[in-house]
């Protein structure tokens, strides 16, 4: 939400009428009104098992800011398996190292915790006792299914999975089987009730893209995003018009891009798209608030920006990565 709360507003105004007070009392100056703190918020793309590498990627960017970060978030598709042997078994990327099974065995560690949705890959055997989300070893916090809650401060709304016609209306069952754990994957409609209600949030958390986000030729470039005009799906465009976030941030397609959408009220939901964890200048996002304004923002783990309030959030905003190459692979 762009515009300040009712209590921040409160607070200013008891802040105000204070150093109107101390004006006139012997030589005290007027005391100004104190700026609130920078916010700092990382995003990565579909991890796939990467723990180690996200995690120095993390390093990385706290080290160009010269700050901690207040809260990274990761879209989905981690793929947490604490035994090394499920790893190789069951991870869609089972050729990588079992990273996780490292950090859950105290042998590694994450640099900064980090809060991650399900996508369509995951420990669902782990994950499936905690629907409204749970803490994991060594740091990872899984914010469940879906829902609302605050983390560091902002508003954050989200939703695990990916759309399934077949089986949006069915019950999710426990992942006995292979075929049940692929399910698990997909997000059905009576859990899209614990978003009922819930609007203009800061952020909105989502594996699979919203459906509308690529216009075939829009913008005249050749991006890889333009290959797949078909991406995204209804449901999740459904909840980004209801909840309408500050900012929308997604993963699943493995491909960068960037979108705005102008509501009828004149606000405006800026959506980013995440690559999956195989180099940081697609994969990793941050931005940078002030209070629960979005003031600046940029991809990869430079510091560089790019985006600052006031300017178009869009195609001319994507990473170089973006330009490349390549299958998108899900």
């Amino acid at each position: 939400m762009q515009d300040e709360s009712l209590d921040e507003r409160r607070g200013a105004n008891r802040r105000f009428r204070l150093a109107e007070g101390l004006a006139g009392v012997g030589s005290h100056p007027t005391l100004p009104c104190m700026p609130q703190p920078e916010r700092l918020t990382a995003f990565i793309g579909d991890i796939h098992g990467r723990f180690l590498r996200v995690s120095e990627w993390l390093a990385q960017l706290e080290r160009r800011f010269g700050r901690p970060l207040d809260a990274v978030f990761a879209v989905g598709d981690v793929e947490a398996f604490v035994s090394a042997d499920d790893h190789r078994r069951k991870a869609a990327k089972r050729q990588l190292p079992a990273e996780y099974a490292e950090i859950a065995a105290g042998k590694a560690r994450l640099q900064r915790p980090i809060h991650f949705i399900g996508g369509n890959n995951e420990d669902f055997e782990s994950l499936h006792g905690l629907p409204s989300g749970g803490e994991l070893a060594g740091g990872l916090v899984y914010l469940g299914r879906a829902g609302a809650r605050e983390v560091s401060g902002l508003e954050v709304a989200f939703l695990s999975g990916i759309y399934a016609p077949k089986h949006f209306d069915t019950a999710l069952e426990p992942p006995r089987t292979r075929e049940l754990a692929k399910r698990a994957g997909y997000f059905r409609k009576s859990e899209l009730a614990a978003l009922k209600g819930v609007s203009e949030v800061d952020l909105l958390l989502l594996h699979e893209w919203p459906k509308g986000l690529v216009r075939p030729g829009a913008g005249g470039r050749a991006l890889r995003a333009h290959r797949f005009p078909w991406v995204g799906n209804p449901v999740a465009r459904v909840l980004l018009d209801s909840v309408r976030p500050t900012w929308c941030v997604c993963g699943h397609s493995h491909v960068p891009y960037a979108s705005s959408i102008t509501w009828a009220d004149g606000r405006v939901t800026r959506v980013s798209c995440l690559d999956q964890a195989s180099q940081p200048e697609g994969s990793v996002f941050w931005i940078a608030w002030n209070g629960k304004v979005p003031s600046r923002a940029g991809w990869g783990v430079t510091g560089r920006v790019d985006w600052t309030a006031g300017q178009k959030w869009d195609e001319t905003c994507l990473p170089e990565v973006a330009e490349a190459g390549g299958r998108a692979t899900m």
